[in-house]
């Protein structure tokens, strides 16, 4: 057993929680344990109480009670990563330098656990190191039916400069998705509040976000304020339509619950495009029917971000997934008919 230990915050530690920066000293620790110092205040932060989410910054001193040896702990189980599994995640890096690696992830597979998830890229993300000692961390999000760019950094510098330029939207996304009928006027934009409301299982199945107007948010609670642009690339008719979206704030389920809004719900989006819901084409709900998959068609297409480290502008464009590609071939429809950016002019 170590006795009590005082160690001062190192500059490239800054910035990360209170737990995982414990883990990396101290291997053997677990997150039960963990979470026990900080609700009894044995692990303290500047002489203060702190939770395991608690963000540290350089400078800062840790208390760190004493903790069991290394040889007294029994050996962890790791659940190891079938080679499946490796190969799969490692065939969905679309882009990799010494600092930050994209994905094309695929439709299905969630960012992280929950809901008895146990497959997903952060329990998968051992098989993306590339010869580095440590997992590349997530810096953002997409939902699990959601394809395309997801963006991680490789280094403690990168994860800090990624995770402020997402806080402070400083990166621009542009998704891509098929939905019912074709709005109108084709380029646009959708302002509404946002708010949660429950599911009805028991653990709150089924919740969603609900669109509200802008003069109801100041007075609802939970309330946030949502913004998309929008722009209509290719229609069917007055069936279905390629539109082009830019979520300018991030909320969440923003995209799908704004063109559900608007009458024309995301192909595939069972939560807000039900057969209850209208739309202005002559699809039942989110569902086209025939050969066009039931799958969702959400795909976030392309993200740009100033490079955390060197600086330089960077551009990272993701193929459509199997699913929407075989919507696209239906309807008569290649990738390379959009521009990559139909909101230049707006910027």
């Amino acid at each position: 057993m170590s006795g009590v230990q005082m160690i001062t915050v190192a500059e490239g530690d800054s910035d990360q929680r209170v737990d995982r920066w414990l883990r990396r000293m101290f291997p053997h620790v677990g997150q039960g344990r963990i979470e026990k110092m900080c609700r009894k205040g044995e692990l303290r932060v500047d002489g203060s109480r702190v939770k395991a989410s608690t963000r540290l910054e350089t400078g800062q001193v840790v208390r760190v009670p004493p903790l069991p040896d290394a040889d007294h702990k029994p050996a962890e189980v790791k659940r190891r990563i079938s080679e499946a599994d490796a190969n799969m995640i490692q065939a969905c890096v679309i882009y990799r330098d010494d600092h930050i690696l994209a994905l094309n992830k695929p439709h299905g597979l969630p960012v992280q656990g929950g809901s008895g998830q146990t497959r997903h890229v952060d329990s998968l993300s051992e098989a993306l190191r590339f010869g580095y000692d440590e997992n590349p961390r997530l810096v953002h999000r997409l939902d699990k039916d959601t394809s395309g760019v997801l963006l991680m950094a490789r280094t403690r510098e990168a994860a800090k400069g990624l995770t402020a330029a997402f806080r402070h939207r400083n990166t621009r996304k542009i998704y891509w998705a098929l939905v019912a009928g074709v709005p109108t006027p084709y380029l646009g934009e959708i302002k509404t509040g946002l708010v949660k409301a429950p599911g009805r299982g028991k653990q709150g199945e089924g919740e969603k976000m609900i669109p509200i107007h802008l003069s109801e948010v100041d007075n609802t609670p939970g309330a946030k304020r949502a913004h998309t642009l929008y722009a209509t690339l290719y229609r069917v008719a007055g069936r279905a339509a390629w539109v082009a979206m830019e979520p300018v704030t991030g909320r969440t389920h923003q995209l799908r619950a704004h063109m559900a809004g608007i009458g024309h719900p995301i192909i595939g989006d069972g939560k807000y495009g039900g057969s209850g819901q209208e739309n202005l084409g002559d699809g039942w709900g989110a569902q086209l029917g025939g050969v066009i998959s039931r799958k969702l068609h959400l795909h976030a297409r392309r993200l740009s971000f100033e490079h955390p480290v060197t600086h330089k502008p960077v551009t990272i464009t993701a193929p459509l997934p199997d699913h929407m590609k075989d919507s696209w071939t239906t309807l008569g429809w290649t990738e390379d008919l959009a521009s990559d950016d139909p909101f230049e002019a707006l910027q």
